[in-house]
């Protein structure tokens, strides 16, 4: 395995090793027309996936699961390498300090929900996006005009239960039909998007479900 380079935030940020989420493709969604919708729309939910299985991309290993961010200093970091502007939208003018983030498994055997975490630094620049040698370079991206951007996020705590996809995508299935809690949930209608945000029904449903045993 290919030694990891350093990544550094800014001064007030954490310094950790470089592990990159998964990143969805910038042109995933018409940004103006997710940017019309977020204008009118406010969360303080969210949901925030990564890729708890190794994958190298240019030599950079892009796992960073739950259990890496409960490693890192402090258990907090910097999610960096977001590259669909929803998603920075999101980060940028929505993500504010103590919102609560559920921590998604993604492109792995089990997707699902493992853990909780929070925004602890509201979002600045990302600086991978100016890295040459990172797989998330952006080469049309300039230091006076930034496009990228990035929060820290903390560790809180691992949910009782693993909740994967699977039974999510069935409960989704099933209120789409009754008109329940789940029935517009983002994870569903805006999959693609690595970061997602989850209106308080949605996040009270899922809570109550880690005391639950799947069916």
């Amino acid at each position: 395995m290919p030694p990891k380079k350093s990544k550094t935030s800014d001064a007030k940020g954490p310094k950790t090793s470089s592990r990159k989420r998964k990143r969805e493709n910038e042109n995933d969604l018409p940004a103006k027309v997710e940017e019309k919708k977020s204008a009118v729309e406010s969360y303080s939910h969210w949901i925030m996936k990564s890729e708890p299985e190794s994958r190298f991309e240019n030599g950079v290993d892009l796992k960073f699961g739950i259990e890496d961010l409960k490693k890192c200093k402090n258990q907090t970091d910097c999610w960096d390498g977001v590259r669909n502007y929803q998603a920075r939208n999101f980060m940028r003018d929505q993500m504010k300090i103590g919102h609560k983030v559920f921590f998604y498994h993604s492109n792995c055997k089990e997707p699902g929900i493992a853990g909780i975490c929070k925004i602890v630094k509201e979002s600045y620049v990302d600086h991978t996006q100016f890295d040459s040698k990172d797989p998330h370079y952006d080469r049309s991206a300039k230091k006076d005009a930034p496009k990228w951007f990035m929060v820290d996020v903390k560790f809180e705590r691992m949910l009782k239960r693993f909740i994967p996809l699977s039974e999510l995508k069935s409960l989704h299935l099933s209120h789409k039909a009754d008109g329940g809690t789940l029935k517009n949930m983002a994870l569903f209608t805006r999959a693609r998007l690595s970061v997602q945000p989850v209106t308080q029904e949605e996040w009270d449903f899922i809570l109550n479900l880690e005391n639950e045993e799947k069916t």
